[in-house]
């Protein structure tokens, strides 16, 4: 059996860890801080649990530059989860606007007694209430999907689909001025990496870029797959989220950075009994988002353990870059062009998936060609960088292919001996 060392794993999720973080970590399991118990034994309401939170959260403001305007939360479920969080939340927010701009003092059991106000409401939810979908890949398509599935297709506008112009396939993504956004969203959602086709934004879409007074779209972003390898423009974006699976721990918590005054008291949700009445979906409670940050993450009992292991990991990356995510990137950028020019030095072997303007430095997608055999050739591939301690590389079970996970815990080097299998096995 291969030992740890001699393995490069390339996994999409749950990804590779940092070895000496996992070394600590399995301490930590045994005795946390010559406690006598395991960090997964304390409990949750423990002050030794209330600092391993406010650390993660203080190192991830840090290291990604957060504003002190937002708040950091932890919560479970998963990026599927903030599918439904997402529509719950931001829908809220919608209605909790409408109501203030029909009436700014009247409370929302006042609201339910003024059947005449009660009727303007309800015509602006059926009229106006809409959120947008920017669908460039298959997650972002699920959390449209998820969308339809609990308010209505009536209140999804598809603003973009990749497919559309891409004989319907995933690959691209379409100009910005083909988007047809609404006036007023409730949000504006779209996955910045996404994991199954290899496509990523290369930056933040011009058309939602916030005005010089500072007002803009509501944008939402999934980040679960490329957060804290570039810069981001927080500011720019209401709320993000991301599982930690990927480059920042292990399965088990999901991070949402959201702006503060999208939350109570500043953006209370709308009651149980007023959303009744608008007939939109009230949140199971654990999804709300005030209703997490009120408690500091601690609504119900969080997996502390995953949160120290997401801590570590910050600590980690703020070790090792003194300029932050900026030292991340030049190193995830060196990688991505390591791999991308050893597949584009054999153009009849490789056959990337997604048009080059919007290839992910995350998931790098490709198909083997070599042979005009692509299902031989491909299993040949596997078999052989499986045999060189190369693996995790079988691309999705829905596209089929290779792809190959660039996340942070892939080392430079670990990157250069894919690079040089690639060359080989084109001239093999």
């Amino acid at each position: 059996m291969p030992s740890r060392s001699e393995i490069t794993y390339f996994g999409a999720g749950p990804a590779l860890l940092p070895t000496d973080v996992l070394e600590q970590a399995a301490e930590a399991l045994l005795d946390y801080q010559s406690t006598g118990l395991g960090i997964a034994e304390h409990s949750h309401r423990s002050e030794l649990a209330t600092n391993i939170i406010n650390e993660a959260k203080a190192d991830l403001a840090t290291y990604l530059d957060i504003p002190e305007d937002y708040e950091v939360l932890f919560m479970q479920g998963g990026g599927s989860g903030e599918f439904a969080a997402t529509v719950y939340n931001f829908v809220g927010a919608w209605v909790t606007r409408k109501r203030r701009a029909l009436s700014s003092k009247k409370t929302d059991e006042e609201f339910l007694n003024e059947p005449a106000l009660m009727q303007e409401l309800r015509n602006a939810v059926g009229s106006e209430l809409k959120i947008d979908y920017l669908i460039t890949g298959g997650w972002s398509q699920k959390a449209a999907a998820e969308a339809q599935r609990l308010l209505g297709p009536e209140h999804v506008n598809i603003a973009a689909d990749a497919r559309q112009s891409n004989n319907a396939k995933f690959g691209t993504i379409p100009d910005e001025s083909t988007w047809k956004l609404s006036k007023d969203a409730a949000m504006v959602y779209y996955c910045d990496n996404e994991t199954v086709d290899g496509v990523e934004f290369p930056g933040f879409p011009k058309c939602l870029e916030p005005g010089p007074d500072g007002t803009g779209p509501i944008v939402v972003a999934d980040m679960s797959s490329n957060i804290l390898s570039r810069r981001i423009p927080v500011r720019n974006f209401s709320a993000i989220f991301f599982g930690a699976q990927k480059n920042l721990g292990s399965t088990g918590v999901t991070v949402v950075v959201i702006k503060k005054d999208l939350l109570p008291p500043k953006t209370p949700q709308p009651s149980a009994a007023l959303l009744r009445k608008l007939s939109l979906p009230v949140p199971p409670i654990i999804l709300e988002y005030g209703t997490i940050a009120k408690n500091n993450s601690l609504y119900n009992t969080l997996s502390i353990f995953d949160v120290y292991i997401a801590g570590q990991v910050l600590k980690k990356l703020l070790r090792s870059y003194p300029n932050k995510v900026e030292g991340q990137e030049a190193v995830s950028e060196k990688k991505t062009q390591l791999l991308y020019g050893a597949l584009e030095a054999h153009p009849d072997v490789y056959k990337v998936v997604p048009d080059k303007s919007v290839r992910s430095r995350m998931n790098i997608c490709f198909r083997v060609t070599k042979g005009g055999d692509v299902d031989a050739a491909e299993k040949a591939f596997l078999k052989e960088a499986t045999a060189q301690g190369l693996t995790g590389l079988k691309g999705h079970r829905s596209v089929g292919g290779i792809r190959a996970s660039n996340y942070n815990s892939i080392t430079p080097e670990g990157a250069e001996k894919l690079a040089k299998f690639i060359d080989a096995f084109a001239k093999s």
